[in-house]
């Protein structure tokens, strides 16, 4: 019996040999990276039918306002509308910007002006009639002489923050005080008389600054240029006080020497011996 049941155990087929082969698939049985896709479409939608929804049940002044909470930052638009070389980028100060104003603003380069306040291009352009008008008097009395409209070229107008100033300059043919003093020559004093007489009519204070060139002071006189400079800024509060100009209208009277020259790569030059004029706002 032992025998044939060996004999059966020969004769029978191997037991079949299964493998098993697991994968393993990351983020999850069918990947997530469509979830991401998906999520992002219903976003976009939900945005866009909230925009619908807006344009229909909003009014015109209403979504102005969504409007400008939309537009880009003021930092932005700086840095197109300042310009790419230096400072304004060679713009006028007064050049229109591209800042989100409100209605009935005006915007420029060197601030925004709110609606109920002054200043800006229309107060500059005032300012430039008002300083053409005065030089057309000034004209009008240097031309009543011949000696005296010859120097008109002496007198130079410019318009500041502060106020429009008045430079009486010397050259080489022309000089107000006589050589190292506060002394004015005759033509000084009648050119003096004509500024009063187009000053004088104008509401603000004066300020009067000297100017004097960078030669050297010879050893042992006993004076310099800072005294020189500021004497001849009070020679010239007496020659208009002469002619006519309150005292109280004046508010300052000082000498620089030859630190404010006018010509500044030649220091030495007569052109930087010059006396201001400032007329106050």
């Amino acid at each position: 019996m032992a025998a044939k049941k060996d004999a059966k155990g020969k004769n029978e087929l191997p037991a079949p040999i299964i493998v098993k082969k697991v994968t393993v698939v990351e983020g999850g049985h069918h990947g997530g990276a469509w979830k991401v896709a998906y999520a992002d479409f219903v976003t976009a939608m939900m945005a866009f039918f909230l925009l619908l929804w807006l344009l229909g049940a909003t009014t015109e002044k209403q979504r102005k306002g969504l409007a400008d909470y939309f537009t880009p930052t003021l930092v932005k638009l700086k840095e197109g509308s300042a310009g790419s070389n230096g400072m304004l980028g060679g713009s006028s100060i007064t050049d229109v910007d591209n800042y989100p104003n409100r209605a009935g603003q005006t915007g420029t380069k060197s601030m925004t002006i709110p609606r109920d306040t002054t200043g800006g291009p229309k107060e500059g352009a005032e300012r430039v009639k008002k300083m053409q008008e005065m030089q057309q008097r000034l004209a009008a009395k240097l031309a009543q002489s011949e000696r005296l409209a010859r120097l008109g070229k002496q007198v130079r107008m410019v318009d500041t923050t502060q106020g429009i100033r008045i430079d009486l300059v010397d050259d080489a043919d022309f000089s107000m005080f006589q050589l190292g003093t506060t002394v004015l020559t005759g033509e000084a004093a009648q050119l003096l008389e004509a500024i009063g007489a187009m000053v004088g009519p104008e509401l603000g204070a004066i300020s009067i600054r000297g100017h004097t060139d960078a030669l050297p002071w010879r050893g042992g006189m006993g004076a310099n240029n800072w005294s020189l400079s500021a004497g001849r800024a009070e020679a010239t509060r007496q020659a208009l006080l002469r002619d006519g100009i309150p005292e109280a209208r004046f508010r300052r009277i000082e000498g620089v020497a030859d630190r404010e020259p006018l010509i500044r790569d030649k220091p030495e030059d007569p052109r930087n011996r010059r006396i201001s004029i400032l007329l106050m706002r």
